[in-house]
């Protein structure tokens, strides 16, 4: 059998005690290569076009340009990478402004080296992924109408969740309190690989492209 690749990582922070910590991490887990690290946002252009990563791990209040500005800079320099915001910052104007700008994830620094890493490997399988205690302040901005620059439910003639069945909105609600795969699978009793089944359902039927999408979804209808 041949061994999966190790996903291949760019480490963009301009603190370096934090930023060789977390490449210190990252490099003794056999599923993740660190190919290059940046301390400031043309830096991580630069190595973003020369190594080519599956993901990049970006601050967002860095000096000169920020995370979230640098965005659209990765989308030239290394279009095929996926950006996971990895900050400080519990602002909702940022958490908005990333998912806008194109970032696959935004996490917390509080979080652990273990949801970390399964955030990484499910930005990898497409998923989208925010820290649970942003996807609540992503849903509360919506149902205030705080949150203008969140992503808006689809437009559409007919209500889509009446497609739904009972399980498939059950877990929408679950994905809207910001359970993942895994935890879904524990709370509700069924395989990991049957719940991401009903997520691609979900996501289908509602015509939606991320979970954090779902989760406004059902915020805008319960608002």
């Amino acid at each position: 059998m041949i061994a999966a690749q190790p996903i291949r990582v760019l480490v963009v922070d301009d603190h370096t005690l934090f930023r060789r910590g977390l490449i210190s991490l990252l490099a003794g887990d056999a599923r993740f290569q660190v190919v290059a690290e940046a301390g400031d946002a043309n830096e991580a252009h630069q190595r973003a076009a020369q190594t080519q990563p599956d993901v990049i791990l970006l601050d967002n209040h860095m000096p000169g340009v920020n995370g979230v500005d640098a965005l659209a800079g990765f989308k030239a320099s290394s279009p095929q990478a996926r950006v996971l915001m990895l900050t400080v910052s519990e602002d909702e104007r940022d958490l908005a402004a990333a998912l806008r700008g194109g970032a696959r994830g935004y996490l917390l620094k509080t979080m652990d080296s273990e949801m970390l890493a399964s955030a990484i490997q499910r930005t990898m399988a497409g998923e989208s992924v925010v820290s649970p205690e942003m996807t609540s302040k992503l849903v509360n901005a919506f149902q205030t109408g705080q949150g203008t620059a969140t992503p808006s439910p689809p437009a559409v003639d007919t209500d889509p969740i009446h497609s739904l069945s009972p399980r498939e909105r059950e877990i929408l609600a679950l994905i809207a309190k910001g359970a993942s795969n895994k935890e879904l699978a524990r709370e509700l009793n069924i395989a990991e690989a049957t719940v991401k089944i009903h997520v691609q359902h979900i996501l289908r039927k509602l015509n939606l492209t991320s979970r954090v999408q779902a989760a406004v979804y059902l915020a805008g209808r319960q608002g």
